[in-house]
């Protein structure tokens, strides 16, 4: 019997000494970085449902921790894993295990900048998110006509069939673990932020819905690369309208065949029917074919007073306007069939004068 309890009791000095020995290590390994000093760095991402031994064997892989079962054991006894956010992380070495739990529980994510410039459409858009490997750009398109996505967003009926026009261009900062739905509730946040109370009544003055108005911005913004052109070009397109004339806008052209479009329009796509080719409806196209941005709106607001009916490209940038069809017709020639006029200019010098 005696013996029996000695042998009891010499595993429990055991065990007390054990659990001695690896608290101290614990607390050891708690406040020491795995390479002090370091200028290493990782970006670690952290999905949601992710638990303990994952998040740990990620840490360990990236090089920021020595030993992720005791990372796990740390975690538990100081009741982190609960405090866990998904995002995306920067972690280093040089970094104890305590604060890599700051890091990682803070929510703070490591942000991808992302820059949507006036006059890019939303194919564009899907295209550089995927480029940065933040969303499909299936997905993205696919979001972008989703009904009840739009919906949610307080667009009230008629609801616009796709989001074209209303992502607003600006820098956003997103990280991988980021919903796309969020992304693009950011957008349309900022578009909303833009239009208000003002810009509704006065697009009310004009006969427009606030739809109209955006889809005529739309063209005024992908018309133009110089700013002070677009209160101009904005009323050549309200003169058309009101005498009922084909916008013949080549921007709309190419939008309405933007899935098959090569680089070059021809006669075929000019003649083509569909509800975006303004060369063969007389009227504005069904929807947005851009994201336009403020300028781009406050012009087709506040358009220029004038009775110019057409405009041509300069070949830098700017354009020639005219108001018969007869001064259009020698324009066109002076600046787009003779090669000397051509010669040596590009829409660049435009960024060059700027």
């Amino acid at each position: 019997m005696r013996a029996s309890r000695l042998l009891i009791g010499g595993v429990f000095l055991a065990v007390m000494l054990f659990v001695g020995f690896e608290a101290v290590n614990l607390g050891l390994f708690a406040f020491q970085p795995l390479k002090g000093g370091s200028s290493d760095s990782a970006i670690i991402e952290i999905q949601r449902g992710q638990g303990p031994r994952e998040i740990s064997r990620i840490l360990f892989s990236n090089g920021a921790i020595k030993d992720p079962a005791r990372f796990v054991w740390l975690g538990r006894l100081s009741r982190q894993w609960k405090n866990i956010k998904a995002g995306e992380y920067k972690v280093s070495p040089a970094q104890t295990p305590l604060e890599i739990f700051a890091t990682i529980t803070s929510g703070i994510s490591v942000s991808h900048p992302v820059t949507i410039r006036e006059g890019e459409n939303m194919y564009e858009i899907g295209a550089t998110l995927e480029t940065r490997t933040l969303v499909r750009k299936a997905r993205f398109l696919e979001l972008c006509r989703d009904a009840k996505l739009i919906a949610s967003l307080g667009f009230e009926p008629p609801r616009p069939a796709t989001l074209e026009g209303y992502l607003f261009p600006d820098t956003y900062f997103f990280n991988r673990t980021m919903q796309a739905e969020d992304m693009i509730r950011q957008m349309v946040r900022r578009f909303q932020g833009v239009w208000g109370g003002k810009e509704a009544a006065r697009a009310r003055e004009l006969g427009l819905t606030r739809h109209q108005l955006i889809t005529l911005a739309s063209i005024v913004e992908k018309e133009t690369g110089a700013p002070q052109e677009r209160p101009l070009i904005a009323s050549v397109f309200y003169n058309r309208l009101k005498k009922r004339m084909r916008l013949q806008s080549d921007p709309t052209t190419i939008y309405g065949i933007w899935e098959t479009y090569s680089g070059n329009i021809q006669r075929t796509d000019l003649l083509a029917s569909n509800p975006y080719n303004t060369y063969s409806i007389p009227a504005l196209p069904v929807g947005p074919i851009s994201n336009p941005g403020r300028e781009a709106i406050q012009a087709t607001l506040y358009p220029a007073t004038s009775d110019y009916l057409f405009f041509v490209s300069q070949n830098d940038g700017t354009h020639e306007f005219t108001r018969t069809f007869e001064d259009h017709t020698r324009a066109v020639r002076r600046f787009q069939l003779d090669p000397r006029a051509r010669k040596g200019k590009s829409w660049r010098d435009l960024l060059k004068k700027k």
